[in-house]
């Protein structure tokens, strides 16, 4: 694949990044704190790449020619250089579904294949945040659900946000994706729901619910690690969020 055509491959490729990044689509593959590296990344290949081109376009000086990576020819007047574009242009397949295609986020059945993340106690919860119902995350919600007792919990209404997937009982759960740097090492966070409140919304669905405190306790049987209940007060079903993950 010569100089001009790798220069075209990695203009659209930087391009893809920039667009995933300034689009928000990026957050489909990893964490939002990698962002700025990620654009930088993308105008750093679009700089080469247009370098790149102007070399090779540019008016080559009398009595000289540009050298664009092809073979010398065999002495029977016929190169084999021009084979390697037909391969190398597979390249651009990636970059075009990286354009044109938005990933689904992980949800239900990775969830469902998956233990819920194992969770470490705090010897200090603060208090909750401010507003009735009080907005937590998942995580936070079961750290204090487990190892807390549910001691900073008890008398509030607390609000969540994931998608459903069916427990081991296949009664609904509330989870999110957890992950480590990208989607690549998520795991997913698991509350139960219990009460006199059924969340019937279909697998995959997002939802924010309402609820308080339960004192049950679960375990998930994919990894043995505890799973927090949280009884359920109101829900309702929402879009899915601009960052699906945790």
């Amino acid at each position: 694949m010569n100089r001009l055509s790798q220069a075209i491959v990695m203009l659209l490729f930087g391009g893809a990044l920039i667009k995933a990044t300034v689009t928000d689509v990026f957050l489909r593959y990893v964490k939002a704190g990698l962002r700025p590296f990620l654009l930088t990344a993308g105008i750093l290949l679009v700089a080469a790449a247009i370098m790149t081109i102007w070399y090779e376009l540019r008016p080559a000086p009398a009595g000289q020619e540009h050298d664009h990576g092809h073979e010398p020819d065999d002495g029977h007047g016929h190169g084999h250089g021009h084979h390697e574009p037909r391969i190398g242009w597979l390249l651009i397949l990636p970059v075009i579904g990286l354009l044109l295609i938005t990933p689904p986020a992980l949800g239900a059945y990775s969830a469902g294949q998956a233990g819920t993340v194992a969770l470490t106690g705090d010897s200090d919860y603060p208090p909750l945040p401010a507003g009735d119902p009080a907005e937590l995350g998942l995580i936070d919600y079961a750290s204090r659900a487990i190892f807390d007792g549910g001691k900073s919990l008890t008398g509030h209404t607390v609000q969540m946000s994931g998608f459903v997937t069916p427990g081991p009982d296949k009664k609904p759960m509330l989870a999110r994706i957890v992950l480590t740097c990208c989607a690549a090492d998520g795991r997913p966070i698991k509350i139960g729901l219990d009460g006199d409140v059924t969340v019937d919304a279909p697998a995959n669905s997002w939802v924010q619910v309402d609820g308080v405190y339960s004192t049950q306790v679960g375990t998930d049987p994919v990894n043995q690690a505890k799973v927090a209940y949280l009884t359920v007060k109101s829900w309702q079903q929402i879009s899915e969020p601009a960052n699906p993950y945790s």
